[in-house]
């Protein structure tokens, strides 16, 4: 990595920040504050789920190998445990998938550089076995305030054609035009409209190229305090990347060094629809991932509340 990237990992690290056995990162920033200013949010009773389908037709395209879209298959169909069929009957299915494949949160074992992951431990906690320290299960139930950063509609776009690189004044802006003041411990939702390229069946241009968190987006997520940063893009950071020199730099830096949870494919083009009608850009955030034991990652099916 770059020696001025490497300055700004040591001025946004949160190593230390809530003790040396701390695996959990800023998602110690969602305190009781912060789920009361969630449930205030929830003022008329809208629900939107941010979750993409779980199925074949998912979003991946083998570029990541092993990382397969989610494969459904029947392995009991109207079964009877005693042959009568007039008795008790039953149906049951088996799901593969990779668990970053659809829409999901980045564990803090996920990326590490230098040989150390999230507050100095070894990346030989991960081994074959998966992570023995940060595993996704270290989550925990995550309820907080939400907000959703409209970037496309800052600019004036439905969605962006190209790798538009997504800074602090962006997020800024979007703030403001959402009338949002940003506090510890929200769930940023950042939408850039990407999620068009999947709807028209565009699913490599959904791959790449891909707008996202640039480098100048890392100093504001740490100066904010926010708990969870999730975007509606397969990538979550601006790609191809800035500077060729650093390959995902904002995935390293936010999750090794701020200790940040990420997430990706996060469905956003509903409710900021219905934001940009009514005006109310937070809302009551619930985002619990499966608890998969060890894994570097997990599903979820996040909903938001108005």
């Amino acid at each position: 990595m770059p020696d001025y990237l490497r300055e700004t990992a040591a001025r946004v690290s949160n190593w230390g920040r809530w003790g040396a056995d701390d695996r959990r990162g800023t998602l110690n920033l969602i305190d009781d504050e912060a789920v009361r200013r969630g449930m205030a949010a929830a003022r008329q009773g809208k629900v939107f789920s941010l979750t993409y389908p779980f199925d074949e037709d998912g979003p991946q395209l083998g570029f990541i190998p092993g990382r397969v879209n989610p494969e459904r298959k029947m392995i009991s169909l109207n079964h009877s445990m005693s042959g009568d069929p007039g008795d008790f009957t039953s149906s049951d299915d088996v799901v593969t998938m990779g668990v970053q494949a659809s829409t999901h949160l980045d564990s803090l074992a996920h990326v590490g550089y230098d040989g150390l992951l999230y507050n100095g431990l070894s990346d030989t906690t991960t081994d074959e076995t998966g992570s023995t320290e940060l595993g996704i299960e270290k989550v925990g139930p995550v309820v907080s305030r939400g907000i959703l950063l409209d970037i496309a509609r800052v600019h004036g776009v439905d969605f962006f054609d190209d790798a538009h690189a997504i800074g602090g004044d962006d997020l800024d802006k979007a703030a403001a035009l959402g009338g949002i003041t940003v506090m510890p411990g929200d769930v940023v939702c950042v939408r850039t409209g990407h999620q068009h390229w999947l709807r028209v069946g565009n699913k490599v241009h959904y791959s790449y190229p891909t707008p996202g968190l640039g480098q100048k987006s890392i100093e504001w997520i740490r100066d904010h305090d926010v708990a969870i940063v999730a975007t509606d893009t397969i990538v979550f950071e601006c790609y191809p990347p800035e500077d060729p020199a650093a390959m995902l730099p904002v995935h390293m830096i936010n999750i090794r060094d701020i200790g940040l949870t990420q997430g990706q494919n996060w469905a956003l083009d509903a409710l900021a629809a219905d934001c940009a009608t009514d005006g109310q850009y937070d809302f009551l955030l619930t985002a619990t991932p499966l608890p998969f034991t060890r894994a570097v990652g997990g599903p979820v099916a996040p909903t938001a509340v108005k």
